[in-house]
């Protein structure tokens, strides 16, 4: 027991350059997806994900929201990272804007 635990750090030690060198590669040139990510089968996004890392603006991710009007039926949307990033600078402008609108309204008022 005590020449296994030493022998196991020394195998973690060399390792752990290995693993840093695989999180630290050049990034995985790939073309975008030919179809849309939200009409894939969780097996084809999974297949096209394979040697993606998560922060590539191709990576598809998934997010389940509720349908409007349904208390159980959810809606699966999916997108890579550049467009989910549109989508939410695209809503928070929209946020924004709707915003501005209500309160130049409320402010302006002079009866």
């Amino acid at each position: 027991m005590t020449r296994i635990l030493p022998m196991l750090a020394a195998a973690a030690l060399l390792a752990a350059p290995a693993a840093f060198a695989a999180e630290g590669a050049t990034p995985v040139d790939r073309a975008p997806p030919t179809k849309t990510p939200s009409a894939m089968t969780p097996t084809e996004i999974k297949a096209y994900n394979a040697g993606l890392p998560e922060t590539h603006p191709y990576f598809i991710k998934c997010r389940k929201t509720l349908e409007l009007g349904s208390l159980v039926k959810k809606v699966r949307v999916c997108h890579t990272n550049e467009k989910w990033k549109e989508v939410i600078a695209n809503s928070s402008q929209n946020a924004r804007d709707a915003t501005e609108a209500f309160t130049s309204k409320g402010g302006s008022s002079s009866n």
